[in-house]
């Protein structure tokens, strides 16, 4: 035995099986709680389907309208809600613990626009051969990052030694 299809959405005309409903017609006046039968008679009457629109109220609140432009309506919204989004990417910059002023700059520059773009920033500071031996050059250099972009972000990851690399996320304020 097959248990029957379940619909989405919510419940409509005939699926509708509880004895009164509060009923709002289809120019948005409520009707007040009455037999689901009479509400289904209304609803026929318009030519349009009774829709359930809150089925955990005592009684279930249902309302006359056309299900087709109900469910396209819905769909423009979550479209819409959709577009709106915006997707955070997390973009890397590597840094060297003895980078030049002017290089530095281009750097942050491209940070700058990294977060007015509104995307957080992963801040890499490799290190190679002897420059391991001082991790303190990497350590005062991400502090210089940290306070000149304290404006514009908020650090979301301290600085942290992993490995030949030190690391740090900064996220826009």
């Amino acid at each position: 035995m097959q248990a029957p299809p379940v619909k989405d959405g919510p419940r409509m005309n005939e699926d509708i099986r509880v004895p009164k409903v509060l009923l709002i017609d289809q120019e948005g006046e409520k009707q007040g709680v009455m037999p689901t039968v009479a509400a289904l008679e209304a609803a026929e009457e318009a030519g349009l389907d009774l829709v359930e629109i809150v089925p955990n109220a005592d009684p279930p609140v249902v309302k006359i309208m056309d299900y087709g432009k109900f469910r396209f309506q819905e769909q423009k919204k979550k479209n819409e809600a959709r577009k709106r989004q915006k997707v955070v990417e997390l973009k890397e910059i590597k840094l060297r613990p003895n980078i030049d002023k002017h290089d530095y700059d281009v750097k942050a520059r491209s940070m700058h626009r990294f977060f007015e773009e509104g995307d957080k920033v992963k801040v890499t500071l490799r290190f190679r051969g002897r420059e391991l031996a001082h991790p303190e050059l990497g350590y005062k250099l991400l502090q210089q990052v940290k306070v000149d972009f304290d404006p514009v972000a908020k650090v979301e990851f301290e600085p942290k030694m992993e490995g030949r690399q030190m690391t740090m996320i900064l996220a826009p304020r």
